[in-house]
């Protein structure tokens, strides 16, 4: 297998406090970001060497953007370099940091007197701060980042720009609380940043997303929790105190190993006859793309009833979370047989000729009582149909369906964006 040469540094772009940011030596496209082993708080005014934070962290972020990524949520990570430093996508960066709450704690409850800590937000809270250190970064309302026409990289940002970090920022939160809550942890907030990829003008998810980007309580409990805000608690920082924050740290960066388990279930295609093969593979496809398992069979409900029996015996057996999705034509008796015959979920998805449709579809729609079997008409549906079944036990999969529909509205509002500008 090829192995994709080292960046090779150029020169600095910019130098914060926990990192650096290089040119790419003969891709200008790119650039490579060095973490350091320095923790800071209170827009640097304390401010501590933390040896070993700097690959935690790049470990952190790398598998945060992989797990973003895979979901389908546009980011501006391309891979990691070495313990310590990691290759993006080079981006004029968005000077907002894009706060969403779940939960009122920390700063909120001071600039909200009145609001108890726990208060819960449905849906969650978005919040933007322009970031400015000498003014401790102002919360910035929608109307004033509309208002400021920031001009950045050619790119200024108006309704369109907004929505779409808006939107985005909502997206992350939520694929991620998701994740966390899988694992027992709870998402309380986080702030992530944008950038304007340099070449194809793409908003993405950019700089890094690590232990200081977020607030996470383990069960739900505040006193367990596991971020940079027990160092922001520090009255005395001592050296077994920079110890406690380290563990913390390497636990979340451990923890995120499991963001991406194996598959909890699988989709069983049921299919009449072999004829009914192309439109088979057609929800395989799909299901494939939102990372479902799918395995296809081929029984007849009619012809062989017992063989059927057996099939959906097997599967039910297995353990796992499984729904079926029966295609049949003319007289489906497959999807009615397999949901009379289980418990689990089962969708219809017939192969209707058009000229045939208002005849056969009956047989999928007009069942016998106590029959709970749904139809749709089109493979795609039937994949989405039985993934957003899976989802509700599956995080990888919630992710995918989450991301999908973040990108099917993206480019909805951007086709009305264009439209609208050149009338």
């Amino acid at each position: 297998m090829r192995k994709d040469p080292e960046p090779q540094p150029g020169a600095v772009i910019i130098e914060g406090k926990t990192k650096v940011v290089h040119e790419v030596v003969g891709q200008p496209g790119l650039v490579l970001v060095v973490n350091k082993d320095r923790i800071t708080a209170g827009d640097g005014a304390k401010a501590h060497d933390l040896e070993g934070k700097a690959a935690i962290s790049n470990a952190t972020n790398a598998k945060v953007f992989t797990f973003l990524q895979e979901a389908g949520i546009k980011t501006s990570f391309v891979r990691l370099c070495g313990s310590q430093n990691y290759l993006a996508r080079r981006c004029h960066m968005v000077p907002l940091e894009w706060v969403t709450r779940r939960v009122a704690t920390g700063s909120f409850l001071r600039r909200h007197t009145g609001v108890p800590e726990g208060y819960r937000f449905t849906p969650p809270k978005l919040e933007t701060f322009y970031k400015d250190d000498a003014n401790h970064d102002p919360q910035w309302s929608e109307e004033q980042v509309l208002s400021a026409g920031l001009n950045i990289g050619g790119v200024v940002l108006g309704r369109l720009e907004y929505d779409l970090m808006a939107r985005t920022t909502l997206a992350v939160f939520e694929v991620l609380e998701r994740a966390w809550a899988s694992l027992d942890c709870a998402l309380i907030d986080m702030k992530i940043e944008f950038g304007i990829d340099v070449e194809s003008k793409e908003i993405l998810v950019s700089d890094t997303i690590d232990s200081d980007s977020w607030r996470l309580w383990p069960s739900g409990d505040k006193r367990l929790m596991k971020d940079k805000q027990v160092y922001r608690n520090f009255e005395t920082v001592t050296e077994e105190g920079l110890n406690q924050v380290k563990r913390n740290f390497q636990w979340v960066a451990d923890k995120l190993d499991s963001f991406i388990p194996k598959p909890k279930g699988q989709v069983v295609v049921l299919m009449g006859s072999a004829s009914d093969s192309g439109h088979s593979e057609k929800i395989r496809e799909h299901c494939k793309k939102l990372g479902v398992p799918c395995q296809l069979r081929v029984t007849s409900a009619h012809k062989g009833t017992a063989e059927t029996l057996a099939i959906i015996a097997q599967y039910e057996g297995s353990g796992m979370p499984v729904v079926f999705i029966a295609v049949a034509g003319r007289s489906n008796g497959l999807g009615p047989v397999t949901c009379a015959n289980t418990c689990y979920p089962v969708i219809n998805c017939p192969p209707l000729k058009p000229e045939e449709m208002s005849r056969d579809v009956w047989s999928s729609l007009s069942l016998p009582s106590g029959m709970g079997c749904g139809t749709v008409l089109y493979p795609e549906a039937a994949a989405q149909s039985a993934a957003s079944i899976l989802a509700l036990t599956d995080h990888v999969i919630w992710a995918k369906l989450r991301a999908k529909q973040l990108n099917l509205w993206a480019a909805l509002k951007k086709m009305d964006n264009d439209l609208t500008t050149t009338n």
